[in-house]
């Protein structure tokens, strides 16, 4: 059996890759620095959860200390402020939780994913490709998550780790509940995306899944929009 660590696995979009990745058969650890949100998730029977914070080295240090087998790391775990990301300790904040604890987990798992050469699917975002005006810091850091996937794909390629992206659009989870209740935005954004609906995270899941595979063993440095054509208009 292979085993994968989800950062932000137990709410959104990290909670619907958990739960689709162990339903393809993988030992799931779902992550997350809220006990709240740990207290709140309905495993599968394959998923156990703990607490991992990403902005803090020693909680991250200890997570992959206690692994003795990793084959993939999903990054899920991200935040945004929407409105307050012009105050600039917010967004420290944000690049520290998107994009700065994305790396601290990338390098904690690079020598386990050396063994088995394993495999890295970060979360960039359709922001990675054009600026969200009320959400800086979130478009800066998914920006950048684009950018260090492509930089680590190429770095260890030679261990043979791959690493990808993958860059939702709109998708029914928490962090969008607001919007999806505005009925003049979320008929804008219908309006814009080609498939006229919303994206759900196992849809998310079962890409994640595929750039695991070894359907994918010659993908690395990718990152693949999941979108619903929103990108495409």
């Amino acid at each position: 059996m292979k085993h994968v660590l989800v950062t932000g696995g137990t709410r959104g979009i990290g909670a619907g890759v958990a739960r689709s990745l162990a339903s393809a058969g993988w030992s799931v650890i779902a992550a997350s620095a809220s006990q709240s949100e740990i207290d709140a998730f309905k495993p599968h029977e394959r998923i156990v959860t703990r607490l991992l914070d990403v902005t803090d080295q020693t909680s991250v240090d200890g997570a992959f200390r206690d692994l003795t087998q990793l084959d993939a790391l999903v990054n899920c775990a991200g935040i945004l402020r929407r409105g307050d990301e012009y105050n600039i300790d917010v967004f420290s904040h944000v690049l520290d939780v998107n994009l700065t604890g994305t790396m601290r987990c990338c390098l904690a798992a690079y020598p386990l994913l050396a063994e088995t050469s394993g495999s890295i699917v970060n979360t960039a975002s359709m922001l990675s490709t054009f600026g969200g005006p009320l959400v800086p810091a979130y478009s800066a850091s998914k920006g950048g998550v684009a950018q260090l996937t492509k930089a680590l794909a190429g770095k260890w390629a030679k261990e043979r780790i791959r690493v990808n992206a993958i860059a939702p659009g709109w998708i029914e989870t928490e962090m969008t509940e607001g919007i999806r209740d505005d009925p003049v935005r979320a008929a804008e954004i219908m309006a814009r995306t080609p498939m006229k609906r919303w994206g759900k995270p196992e849809e998310v899941g079962a890409l994640v899944n595929w750039l695991l595979s070894e359907n994918a063993a010659f993908v690395t440095g990718s990152v693949y929009p999941i979108d619903g054509g929103y990108l495409a208009t």
